[in-house]
């Protein structure tokens, strides 16, 4: 009797350290898991060319002109059709629009609207000549900044106009866009064929890829530059260059 207690408390006592079917469904459901959403962002074999200390995102391959492979977010990774911005998708089935053509045609037209903004900005300020650069009249005339022209403008009535104007602009432009997403037209982001000038006119692809990287960078620099602009103005420097006045420091000569 005494044996045989013995023998079952041996028993249970290996039984405990024996591997559990259970542990083994446990591992094979892991495995089966669906890979991670981050191994499909990125390039896990080459490093950004901006920032080395990060894997490359995915679609930036150096294929975009001005690519330089800063996305530290991996926002152009994301997977996402923008067509849905253009027309409703239950309108119709498209190709779509893909993340980076999105964000290329974004960047091109905010980097225009900021060349302009930055443009105009300074020369109503009169930083480009001795007489600021405006409309006639005196609700143009009497604005005492380009900081205070927006509350002008809206009260006068010209910004509303203006509002309607650059919305039908965009209401027409997207015309392309739904193209594209159909398949029916393979045009490159930001392009609608202006170039009233003939810069590009018989120029091999190497002439025309550098002057879309000077477009694009000049562009990426007007956006940093008006936000400047904007923020020294709102800080107190209304008049070019933009000075901010402390009075603390009023004795410092710039």
């Amino acid at each position: 009797m005494m044996n045989a207690a013995l023998l079952s408390v041996l028993v249970g006592s290996a039984a405990a350290f024996a591997p559990s079917q259970q542990g083994g469904a446990a591992k094979t459901s892991l495995d089966a898991m669906p890979d991670r959403m981050w191994d499909k962002m990125v390039d896990k074999t080459e490093r950004s060319a901006a920032i080395p200390f990060l894997p490359r995102a995915i679609n930036l391959d150096g294929s975009y002109v001005g690519d330089v492979g800063f996305d530290p977010f991996y926002l152009s990774s994301i997977p996402k059709n923008f067509a849905g911005f253009i027309q409703p998708p239950a309108w119709e089935e498209v190709e779509g629009i893909p993340t980076l053509y999105w964000m290329r045609e974004a960047e091109l037209k905010h980097g225009r609207v900021a060349m302009l903004a930055w443009t105009g900005w300074l020369a109503t300020d009169g930083a480009f000549g001795p007489v600021p650069f405006r409309f006639p009249g005196a609700v143009y005339q009497d604005v005492s900044s380009s900081l205070e022209a927006h509350d002008v403008m809206v009260s006068q009535g010209s910004l509303g106009f203006m509002l309607f104007a650059i919305g039908f602009i965009e209401f027409c432009t997207s015309a392309v866009l739904v193209e594209v997403a159909k398949g029916e037209n393979d045009r490159e982001a930001g392009d609608f064929k202006l170039d009233p000038l003939q810069f590009l006119k018989g120029k091999s692809k190497e002439e025309v890829d550098t002057w879309k990287l000077k477009e694009l960078q000049n562009g990426r620099a007007a956006m940093l530059a008006f936000s400047g602009v904007v923020t020294q103005a709102a800080l107190g420097g209304t008049e070019f260059p933009y000075l901010v006045p402390y009075p603390e420091v009023a004795d410092v000569t710039w």
